[in-house]
């Protein structure tokens, strides 16, 4: 294929892409995403000067940048553009499709002067640095390769309103399931054992699946126990034998796992089920779901 051919076929996929913008913005705001879009691949830099540039507007190069800046401070873009992209990905997401919810961060090595940078920790590194919080959603289908982003979502504890990293990962939950209409089940990985995030899926009544981190206390037998020592009350019943993709390549996992009845404390009346998987490592991992056994 050559360059024309190429650069054809990705002016289409933009202009296709661009068409679930238009009926929520009007005539310029649309015309302003169009160039915003255009600008990031052609410049392939997030930069204002470097967008303008590939632009090439017969103006300055600064009044480029200013209408740029102008139009990316418009209260209320983030969040429509956020639920437009969340509603086309929601095509993709079926009854049991799930939905990866994780926490995350994103470390500027070199920045000093962007605005509002916050002190984090780079979970790839498990160093302190600068830079923002973060959380992504995407979907995937259980034992599928092909992953749909949803949301990503960025904020910072010394940004002007910001409230607290539960708001962030709800507003996160919220725009997805308003585009998925419910579909789906969360799935959340590190960061997800906390009272507040099952109290927001069980009042919202989504299915999710989210690993803990073992001391937590739950109702068993009509009496308080650690799930830690639920774990090693539970009878193994099932065996698989798993692939995963590592960076070393396939590995193969011979895994066992069962399943005991649970109910938080502060919650009683919600039945719930804590699964026990044994052969990742060392230590059994627990995860907690309210789907049907």
């Amino acid at each position: 294929m050559n360059n024309s051919q190429t650069a054809f076929k990705a002016r289409e996929q933009l202009e296709s892409f661009l068409g679930i913008f238009s009926p929520h913005f009007s005539r310029p705001e649309f015309r302003f995403l169009g160039q915003m879009l255009y600008g990031l691949q052609a410049a392939k830099d997030i930069k204002l000067s470097c967008i303008g540039r590939e632009l090439n507007e017969e103006i300055a190069l600064k009044k480029t940048e200013e209408r740029l800046s102008r139009n990316i401070a418009r209260e209320g873009l983030a969040e429509t553009v956020s639920a437009c992209v969340a509603r086309e990905a929601a095509k993709h997401v079926g009854k049991d499709t799930l939905i990866v919810v994780d926490p995350t961060d994103i470390r500027k090595l070199y920045a000093r002067k962007m605005p509002c940078l916050d002190r984090i920790r780079d979970g790839s590194k498990k160093e302190l640095g600068v830079g923002y919080w973060a959380c992504a959603a995407v979907a995937c289908e259980s034992g599928g390769r092909r992953v749909v982003p949803l949301h990503l979502r960025l904020w910072s504890t010394r940004a002007p309103g910001f409230r607290s990293e539960n708001d962030e990962l709800f507003q996160t939950i919220e725009t997805v399931r308003a585009g998925t209409k419910k579909r789906g089940i969360y799935v959340v990985d590190r960061g997800g054992d906390r009272m507040e995030l099952f109290n927001h899926f069980l009042d919202n009544e989504l299915r999710f699946i989210v690993r803990l981190i073992g001391n937590r206390n739950f109702l068993w037998r009509n009496r308080p126990v650690l799930a830690e020592k639920l774990a090693a009350k539970c009878r193994m019943r099932y065996a698989e034998t798993i692939t995963r993709e590592t960076s070393e390549g396939e590995k193969v996992y011979q895994i066992e796992y069962g399943v005991l009845d649970v109910r938080l404390p502060d919650r009683p009346g919600e039945r719930l089920r804590m699964l026990v998987v044994k052969g990742f490592g060392q230590k059994p991992m627990l995860l907690l779901t309210n789907l049907a056994a």
